[in-house]
């Protein structure tokens, strides 16, 4: 785990790149939320950070995500020693695999990554009746990338109006990973062919209100383009462990 210090000043260097990049852009920094991607850190570092002024953190992979959940479970319940609050923001950012589906709708309160109408209809009908409707971003490959997630251009409208068909889910907006291309200047070609898929989208669903686009290494052309949220792990939290993601190999499957 970091130390608090590092990570700490990690967090204050990204907010003031954020408040940079809106204020290059003509933007209000408000406009922008922060998502502190934690997939592969521990409970210990989301709960640090979290007191440092976080509050929304995106995951990979279920298992992890849960028990990360459960190991901060009574901080989240308001517990007066721990003193977190308010409660963390769960965020699933990852591929959806049709057997993970039930604990996402039951655990998170965004999904990012929903790329298909049998994802959206699993979703829906296993969200918990007692839980608000799930907040969703439909995934864009907007690069057209063979190997990558995400639902085309041309099928994006069939796939919103599933979503906004559907009571126990809440579309709000559109999420993409774009090929990594350097410098990071070079990205906003893509994010603003995002840009137009999502201005396109309000003509249909004039209600949604999030483009989650860019990373650690381009949050400034991603909100150049519009973004309303950015998604950062890496500048938060320092390097990864050049060790193989948990969560991996046990959540490998159809």
């Amino acid at each position: 785990m970091p130390e608090e210090t590092d990570l700490k000043a990690r967090h204050e260097e990204v907010r003031e790149r954020l408040e940079r990049a809106c204020e290059a852009a003509g933007r209000a920094p408000e406009s922008v939320r922060l998502l502190a991607v934690s997939k592969t850190r521990s409970a210990d570092e989301v709960r640090a950070l979290h007191r440092l002024g976080a509050t929304a953190f995106g995951e990979n992979y279920v298992d992890e995500a849960c028990a990360k959940q459960d190991a901060l479970a009574a901080d989240a319940s308001g517990d007066a020693e721990s003193g977190l609050r308010p409660p963390i923001e769960w965020h699933f950012i990852g591929p959806i695999q049709s057997n993970k589906t039930r604990r996402i709708a039951e655990r998170f309160d965004w999904v990012q990554s929903v790329d298909r109408i049998k994802i959206a209809r699993r979703l829906a009908d296993q969200r918990p009746a007692d839980r608000p409707p799930l907040n969703v971003l439909i995934q864009v490959n907007v690069d057209a990338e063979p190997q990558k997630a995400g639902c085309r251009p041309d099928a994006l409208d069939a796939l919103a109006d599933e979503i906004a068909g559907h009571d126990r889910l809440i579309l709000r907006g559109l999420m993409a990973i774009p090929a990594a291309r350097e410098p990071a200047g070079a990205m906003q070609p893509a994010f603003a062919r995002l840009r137009d898929c999502f201005e396109a989208l309000t003509s249909r669903h004039p209600r949604i209100d999030t483009l989650s686009m860019g990373m650690s290494a381009d949050l400034e052309p991603a909100i150049a383009e519009g973004a309303t949220l950015v998604r950062i792990g890496t500048a938060l939290f320092g390097p990864r462990d050049p060790r193989p993601d948990p969560g991996r190999a046990v959540e490998s499957g159809p």
